[in-house]
């Protein structure tokens, strides 16, 4: 495989796109090449932009920048669940049933915790081990990134 390129100058143009039509997010694919650039919503908490040009187009709202030190802390907890996909995000089956779990739930190991949509399949995300939900740090039907802490465990 070809070594994937930055091209800052290419993310510039996508951050600048989502300024003019002021979209969320915005992807691009060129074979098994892929970017998304997306901008923080008022109703997130932390900001989702993969791209380091989205993250500086965002700069000038400092207060949306603040939050993303709790994920990064998160991700480091021992206990966190961290997603292993790009999709969304959902927190109960389907609109208006409760909740898979909430904060305070204990859940075995291989519960579902929630489910992530990506590519108009739905992927139970599952406890990896017996404990105590302490936190959800997403909302619901939120986009998450590989890698991204959703839950802690402990």
């Amino acid at each position: 495989m070809a070594k994937f390129e930055m091209d800052t100058d290419f993310i510039r143009k996508l951050a600048a796109i989502l300024d003019e039509t002021k979209l969320g997010e915005i992807e691009m694919a060129d074979g098994e090449r892929r970017i998304r650039v997306a901008r923080p919503t008022a109703a997130s908490a932390a900001p989702i932009a993969l791209a380091p040009a989205a993250v500086a187009a965002s700069a000038a709202a400092p207060s949306i920048l603040a939050p993303a030190a709790a994920p990064s802390d998160a991700a480091k907890h021992p206990g966190a669940v961290k997603s292993p996909m790009v999709g969304t995000a959902y927190l109960a089956p389907e609109p208006g049933k409760p909740n898979f779990v909430v904060v305070g739930d204990k859940v075995t190991a291989g519960q579902t915790l929630l489910i992530i949509e990506a590519m108009k399949t739905f992927n139970p995300i599952k406890a990896p081990k017996a404990g105590t939900v302490t936190q959800i740090l997403i909302d619901n039907a939120r986009p998450v990134e590989f890698g991204e802490p959703l839950m802690i465990v402990e």
